[in-house]
C-alpha cells in the first residue's frame, strides 16, 4: 500500500513539476503537430507513395547503423543522399503532394452541420444504388455513380447536366439507358440527392491498371484519386459491378458484399448494416416497373 501511495505521489509531483514548464500553447502545439503527422501518415499509407516511404526509412535505418559503427565511406554516402532529401521528396511525392492540397483547397465544412436526417436520405440512395446496379448489370448497362463525402466535386458536376432530384432505382436505369442523352458520362449523388448527370471526370495515370479496364472505370478510379468520393462503376460488358476508393478498385463484388461497403464507406454513424427490409421493398418497387 505504501509503495502506491509513493508511486501516485511521484506522478503527481512530475505533473506540477510538467505543469509548471508547459504552457497551455505548448500543449496545443504538440496536438497539433501530432494531428498534422497522423493526417499525413493516413493519408500516404492510402497511396503507392506507402512503398516510397518504407525505402525512405530503410536509408534512415542505414544511416543510423553506419553512423554507430563508424562506416566512414557509408555515412559520407548517406549523408549526401539526406542532405538532397527534401528536394527528393518533393520529386518523389508531388501526386501526392498535389492531391493532398487539392484536397485541403476543396474539402467542404459543412459536414459539421449536418442533420442527422441526412444520414437517413444517405442510407435510402445506397439502397436505390444496389438495386439499380443489380438491375443493370443485369441487362448488361453500363454506369459510373459518384458518392461524394468531404472534397467537393463542382468543379465535375458543372461540366455535366443539374439533376437535384431524389435517388430511385428507376432514376438511375433512365439516367443510363443507353438511348439516354444523359447516358454517356458520371451521375453524382450528393447528401443522399442525385445532383448532376452526364458528368466528365478525370481519368486515372495510374500505367498498372489491367488493359481490359475501359474509359468509365479508369474515370471512376481518376476521381478517388483526385478525392475522397466512392465511385460505383457497372461493366457494360461483363455486367461486373465495382467500386474505386482511394484509387484502389474492388472488382467483381456480389450485391451483398457491395452494400456492405458501400455502408460501411458513406455511413459514419455507425448504424447497422442489416435493414433489409427497404432493400426488399426496393427491389420489389423495381420488379414491379
Amino acid at each position: 500500500m505504501e509503495t502506491l501511495r509513493e508511486m501516485f505521489s511521484l506522478i503527481w509531483e512530475l505533473l506540477l513539476s510538467l505543469r509548471q514548464t508547459i504552457s497551455i500553447s505548448d500543449i496545443i502545439d504538440i496536438l497539433i503537430i501530432t494531428f498534422l503527422i497522423y493526417r499525413i501518415l493516413s493519408f500516404l499509407r492510402k497511396t503507392s507513395a506507402s512503398s516510397v516511404m518504407k525505402g525512405l526509412i530503410l536509408i534512415l535505418v542505414v544511416a543510423g547503423i553506419a553512423n554507430f559503427f563508424n562506416m566512414i565511406v557509408l555515412s559520407y554516402l548517406m549523408r549526401q543522399v539526406l542532405n538532397m532529401g527534401i528536394v527528393v521528396l518533393i520529386v518523389l511525392f508531388q501526386p501526392e503532394i498535389r492531391r493532398m492540397f487539392e484536397q485541403m483547397g476543396t474539402s467542404r465544412i459543412g459536414f459539421l452541420f449536418r442533420r442527422r436526417g441526412q444520414h437517413d436520405n444517405v442510407e435510402e440512395t445506397i439502397l436505390c444504388v444496389v438495386a439499380a446496379s443489380e438491375a443493370m448489370a443485369e441487362a448488361r448497362t453500363g454506369a459510373l455513380i459518384v458518392f461524394e463525402r468531404e472534397v467537393g466535386l463542382n468543379d465535375f458536376a458543372v461540366t455535366g447536366t443539374k439533376v437535384d432530384a431524389s435517388a430511385s432505382p428507376e432514376l438511375f436505369k433512365n439516367l443510363f439507358y443507353h438511348n439516354s442523352p444523359l447516358h454517356d458520362g458520371a451521375v453524382i449523388i450528393r447528401d443522399g440527392r442525385i445532383l448532376a448527370a452526364a458528368c466528365m471526370l478525370p481519368l486515372s495515370n495510374n500505367m498498372n491498371l489491367y488493359r481490359e479496364l475501359g474509359m468509365r472505370h479508369r474515370a471512376g478510379i481518376g476521381i478517388s484519386e483526385r478525392s475522397d468520393a466512392v465511385a460505383v462503376i457497372v461493366s457494360e460488358q461483363t455486367g461486373a459491378i465495382s467500386v474505386a476508393i482511394d484509387g484502389m478498385l474492388k472488382r467483381q463484388l456480389s450485391v451483398d458484399t457491395f452494400e456492405i461497403l458501400l455502408r460501411n464507406e458513406l455511413m459514419s454513424s455507425g448504424k447497422k448494416k442489416g435493414k433489409k427490409k427497404k432493400a426488399k421493398k426496393i427491389n420489389k418497387l423495381e420488379d414491379n416497373t
